[in-house]
């Protein structure tokens, strides 16, 4: 059973941890597997450890616990939370990564790590809708966001980036990233997408499109700020070709740390339909299709809505 957020008491200072943790996740001065450990002893917690580079780290999930913490950045995150669907047991997020847009949205990225631990006795679990999509690839998950255009086109690109990956400090990636994305705008292709949204067609040429679960997405695009995650909707937002300007205006406010709400078209809807004729797309932080990919077919219908209170994070109570 569920438990509740008064369930993590202070004289329940014994809670039973699984740690999950990326040991390469972020800048050099993250702490390591040791010093992680130590931190949720020293506040009461027993361990039971687990890299997320062992191929069957997901084996961890099937030993009792009362809480799985993920210490790393988001696309450990989503990964853990992925495999948490039906299982019952709250995620508490422990960021360690670049973005950490997972939690950017739960409120955790203004404590430190020890305030975040700490905290965990007095937190509240916030309930989280997840992303479904059904297409060529059967059916995938999504914690962030699923999309096309901009952001799609520029992972493989980010992936491949040497400069990039030579960066130290995560805020200097961000940057960096968002410089990309901003040069990337400038000869991005629009996309014709024949879409409905809940059975309303918004059909159009659109150099981004992004079905948002969070608040952010990427190198932290504040594309969903009215977001809310158990509404069972999702936030749609588009880019036309006349609106590339209001996008690099954002580009432009987020890559010097302002975190403005963009002037974007967007939408809510609980179900997305729209036909896959080729382009790129992504969950989360993955391209799809990718090199490892057989050739999908040339024409394929792609359906995206929610699976209800799927997930349980832990954040802190004034989040």
């Amino acid at each position: 059973m569920l438990r509740s957020a008064g369930d993590f008491s202070k004289d329940a200072i014994f809670v039973r941890v699984t740690l999950i943790h990326h040991p390469g996740a972020g800048d050099d001065d993250q702490p390591d597997a040791a010093a992680l450990q130590k931190l949720l002893q020293r506040h009461g917690h027993t361990v039971n450890y687990q890299s997320a580079d062992d191929k069957l780290w997901a084996a961890v999930l099937d030993f009792p616990a009362d809480l799985v913490a993920v210490a790393g950045g988001d696309g450990t995150v989503g990964r853990v939370a992925k495999k948490l669907i039906g299982r019952d047991i709250p995620l508490a997020p422990i960021p360690l990564g670049t973005a950490n847009n997972i939690s950017k949205t739960l409120g955790l990225t203004g404590h430190t790590l020890d305030e975040i631990v700490a905290h965990w006795h007095a937190g509240r679990l916030v309930t989280f809708d997840v992303g479904v999509a059904n297409g060529p690839w059967g059916t995938r998950y999504f914690v962030e966001a699923i999309g096309v255009g901009l952001f799609a086109c520029a992972i493989p690109l980010a992936d491949k980036n040497k400069t990039l990956h030579r960066l130290k400090d995560a805020d200097a990636k961000i940057a960096y990233a968002l410089g990309m994305l901003r040069e990337r705008l400038e000869r991005c292709e629009p996309h014709a997408l024949a879409m409905t949204l809940d059975g309303k067609s918004i059909s159009g040429e659109y150099v981004l499109f992004e079905a948002m679960n969070m608040e952010f997405v990427g190198p932290n695009l504040y594309l969903a700020p009215d977001m809310r995650p158990d509404d069972g909707l999702l936030d749609v937002v588009v880019v036309t070709t006349s609106e590339r300007d209001k996008l690099h205006e954002s580009l432009t406010n987020w890559q010097v740390g302002a975190l403005h709400k963009p002037n974007l078209t967007r939408y809510r809807a609980r179900e997305i339909e729209l036909e896959w004729s080729g382009f790129e797309l992504h969950f989360d932080d993955e391209a799809w299709p990718s090199s490892d990919n057989e050739a999908p077919p040339a024409l394929s219908h792609i359906q995206i809505n929610v699976e209800r209170d799927a997930l349980q994070f832990l954040a802190p109570a004034s989040a």
